[in-house]
């Protein structure tokens, strides 16, 4: 029975990592189409890390950190969630939200190159063909003429691949950081960080503050989605994961959340699927594969 009840978690977790990482996408771009971007971001990120410290104190973990720690969060926190995510959300304004989740994944082959020129690691004849492939995909994906002409489409392919540098430098840096040893209170830590920096920038750009009673229903709904399930609930059922079952296999929702994202995109704000994007997602994807099989490079990103 006990093993059976496992095996259940082990597979509503894969659930979460899968269905509900792949689905922030639309609903951030759902709440972004109503709400300023990093306003947005913040209160989703500082209302998250609240009730991350609330579990925290009712589970009876100490949250108590250094200030070195702190300081390592809060340089995750603008890596991972104020520039990584704040300008994700805020490219969703002008590319759909599949796009984005497509172009997002080829972050493994970032990372990879990261790791070739920030800490001179060698790359296998396997990971070679992953980047070129990579590279071959994300052209197929960002050269399409119905895509381009579209206002602001460029500038937001652009900065997505932006935040994807900022995100594979995130990852490098979390790897030999000084950080709280409880994952919960990490996360905890780099959301409340990164939410008041949001803050700061949504209050340096003008942005407009309003009351949540005054938002749109789907908007409100969207908010409380991101808040509880796709920065608690899914990063609860990731960090689970990496300790139950192969850090391959959790890597796999790499693969799994574009396609999500895709699917939802389309069929809730009928966004387009063209033939050319099916071609760039398998080409692109079977590129991460090839770098997957030969490291496994966990996903990051805790702020999708």
């Amino acid at each position: 029975m006990a093993i059976q009840k496992k095996t259940l978690t082990i597979v509503l977790a894969f659930f979460a990592i899968y269905v509900i990482w792949g689905s922030t996408y639309l609903l951030n771009k759902i709440a972004v189409s109503e709400l300023p971007p990093f306003k947005l971001a913040s209160i989703r990120f500082v209302i998250a890390a609240i009730l991350i410290f609330i579990i925290a104190k009712i589970l009876k973990i100490n949250i108590s950190i250094t200030k070195e720690q702190l300081k390592n969060t809060a340089i995750a926190g603008f890596l991972f969630l104020t520039f990584g995510n704040g300008v994700v959300v805020w490219a969703l304004k002008f590319v759909d939200s599949g796009f984005a989740a497509l172009e997002i994944s080829a972050q493994p082959l970032v990372v990879l190159i990261l790791m070739r020129i920030i800490q001179g690691k060698k790359i296998s004849t396997m990971a070679y063909i992953g980047v070129v492939l990579g590279f071959i995909g994300i052209y197929l994906l960002v050269s399409q003429k119905e895509l381009v002409s579209q206002e602001g489409q460029i500038i937001g392919m652009i900065m997505i691949f932006a935040c994807m540098i900022s995100w594979g430098y995130g990852s490098l840096f979390v790897g030999k950081a000084n950080l709280p040893s409880n994952y919960f209170v990490n996360t905890g830590y780099q959301m409340l960080t990164g939410g008041i920096m949001l803050f700061i920038v949504s209050m340096i750009l003008g942005e407009t503050w309003t009351l949540p009673s005054t938002w749109n229903t789907d908007v409100q709904w969207s908010m409380l989605g991101l808040i509880l399930f796709g920065s608690i609930i899914a990063f609860s059922a990731f960090n689970f994961l990496l300790k139950e079952v192969s850090p391959e296999k959790v890597a796999t929702n790499t693969y799994v959340n574009p396609i999500i994202a895709l699917i939802l995109g389309w069929w809730v704000l009928n966004e387009t699927i063209t033939l050319q994007s099916i071609i760039a997602a398998i080409v692109l994807l079977t590129g991460v594969y090839f770098i997957n099989t030969n490291r496994v490079i966990k996903p990051r990103g805790i702020g999708r």
